[in-house]
């Protein structure tokens, strides 16, 4: 009888063992089907890695260039979809020696000298981690471009602003619209924070102790694009905080996009009716005709707690590790993975909901006319007048609370009955019950008026031209 646990297969582990490793083992350890997504980062490094091995005089250049030449024909086998990849090689890196041994020979089992697995592996995470953040980056460019172009387009649109969702005070479209590009403004400034830290070499550190091979790890690091070499090789292959970082710059990405998201729902609800979506980026109700959902920002704002799991999973993984490789490290890909493909997904189809989304010109000009939004201007006549501000605070509070009694907004009293809050109220507070006149008063840097809302667009647009990660 087939013991219960599985056939064993033979595993390639050397002389060690004398017993082969168990079926279950092996499916339970097994990471090629999802750590294969490394494999071009893979290739690369082993490439630099054989360059500088010749380089130093540890391998032939006769073999350097065999194991170069065969690797490359693997990449082109994997992206052709013609490579076979074995399960029971349990990886990327095991399943790509092997082929390539298989097709060079001998050579190819030169190709692991002075370096393991585990700086092999924190290798290729950090350069795919690099890569991505260029991606990413290349994402809120666009987004941060769609913001831009409804803060221009919509240039003068009122709209009322808000604080604990209630009406507070008039503000243009387009100071709300580069409020969301000054967010992701912000992320990409993380995001070149944390590249200076990720982009550090840790091929050379062996398994832990480094290597007593006489090898040139400057040169791999100019080889790969590296700005440094790691410093401690404990460390350096134990190290994940990297892959943290960058998955909680993600994790800040995605609040900001859940904030959006909110809004737009918020706005396209019939209660505030301030924006039309285009229909492509809605759906139906499966039983309700008139409906029209907001699918992609409700989708969006669920999808942020799945990357803030991932966050709070890689933390967790991390936090009981002893110095220095552990197995548990195999556990940060599908973390990592699974939390850019999520943020990069929401960033690109958002991006073209911005670009598309239309305000409702008049609904958002009916809806600035109510809610007593210039309540603070008038507190602020009051003070130009001499009134200390504490005061003129009770004054309009009063004022407001008059209003409500009669069902009236400030701009409906008359000038007698403003009179009767205070006698140095005169003809031109009418300007400043205005909400245009609110918003043009707001001329201060930073603040809602047009000259400062087109100093800020023009300080985007031209931020937005300029900025390099690196």
């Amino acid at each position: 009888m087939e013991n219960q646990q599985g056939k064993n297969k033979k595993k390639l582990w050397g002389g060690r063992f004398s017993q082969t490793t168990n079926e279950m083992v092996e499916k339970f350890s097994a990471s090629e089907h999802f750590d294969r997504r490394l494999y071009s980062q893979d290739i690369l490094g082993s490439q630099a890695h054989a360059r500088m091995l010749a380089r130093c005089g540890v391998i032939s250049p006769e073999d350097a260039e065999r194991i170069v030449s065969g690797l490359q024909d693997i990449k082109l086998a994997i992206e052709n979809k013609s490579f076979d990849w074995k399960p029971e090689l349990e990886d990327v890196h095991m399943n790509i020696e092997k082929a390539l041994t298989d097709a060079i020979g001998e050579a190819g089992g030169r190709l692991h000298t002075a370096r393991s697995r585990n700086d092999q592996v924190a290798t290729d995470l950090r350069m795919f981690v690099r890569e991505q953040i260029f991606l990413i980056d290349r994402l809120l460019a666009g987004l941060q471009g769609a913001f831009i172009h409804q803060a221009r387009e919509h240039l003068g649109l009122v709209m009322p602003g808000f604080t604990h969702l209630q009406k507070a005070q008039p503000v243009l479209w387009s100071h709300h619209m580069l409020a969301y590009f000054q967010m992701f403004r912000r992320d990409r400034l993380r995001l070149r924070d944390c590249l200076g830290r990720v982009n550090i070499l840790p091929l050379g550190s062996a398994a832990l102790a480094g290597t007593d091979f006489e090898i040139d790890r400057f040169m791999t690091a100019r080889e790969l694009g590296f700005d440094d070499i790691s410093a401690n090789s404990l460390d350096a292959v134990s190290d994940r905080d990297f892959a943290i970082e960058f998955v909680f710059v993600l994790s800040v990405i995605m609040m900001h996009l859940s904030r959006l998201s909110e809004e737009l729902v918020i706005w396209t609800s019939s209660e505030f009716s301030y924006v039309e979506l285009p229909d492509e980026f809605c759906t139906g109700s499966s039983i309700m005709p008139q409906k029209k959902n907001p699918d992609v920002p409700e989708l969006v704002r669920g999808k942020t707690g799945r990357v803030y799991g991932h966050l709070i999973g890689l933390l967790t993984l991390l936090k009981g590790l002893p110095l220095a490789y552990n197995r548990d490290l195999q556990e940060d890909k599908e973390a990592l993975f699974d939390a850019l493909d999520t943020c990069s997904a929401c960033l690109n189809i958002t991006k073209f909901l911005v670009a598309g989304m239309k305000p409702r010109e008049d609904r958002l000009a009916d809806d600035s006319r109510t809610g007593f939004l210039t309540a603070t201007d008038l507190a602020d006549y009051l003070v130009k007048k001499g009134v200390p501000f504490r005061q003129a605070h009770e004054i309009v509070g009063k004022a407001v609370a008059k209003c409500l009694a009669s069902k009236k907004e400030l701009t409906d009293l008359t000038l007698s009955e403003l009179q009767s809050l205070h006698p140095e109220i005169d003809e031109d507070v009418f300007r400043v019950l205005d909400v245009r006149g609110s918003v043009d008063s707001r001329k201060c840097p930073g603040g809602t008026g047009t000259i400062p809302v087109k100093d800020q667009l023009h300080e985007a647009e031209r931020w937005l031209a300029d900025f390099r990660l690196t």
